[in-house]
């Protein structure tokens, strides 16, 4: 992996739950080094909105996307989780869950 590369969280972890990045949310490589087995990874959202996060993320826990990233889905998968937070019921939120 390189700086710019489209990549995929593929685990949902904690550290990065707390953060707001979860399992399937999509993003790029924004520094050109991995540190200590990590990259520093940017979790944009649509148009005009805010990133979700731009976090370290071990690379064993990307997965690299050759076509490109959607983050469309960032939002949906953000959307499903800020429900969960607030009690309502969230569809398919089970899929990425570990």
């Amino acid at each position: 992996m390189q700086m710019m590369d489209c990549v995929e969280v593929i685990v949902e972890k904690e550290k990065y739950a707390r953060e707001g990045v979860h399992k399937g949310m999509q993003g790029w490589i924004c520094y050109e080094q991995k540190v200590d087995g990590y990259w520093l990874v940017n979790f944009p959202q649509y148009g005009e909105k805010n990133n979700i996060a731009e976090i370290d993320i071990k690379e064993d826990d990307l997965k690299y996307l050759p076509n490109g990233m959607n983050v469309k889905r960032n939002e949906q998968i953000k959307a499903q989780f800020d429900a969960l937070e607030k009690g309502q019921k969230a569809e398919d939120v089970s899929d990425y869950m570990i």
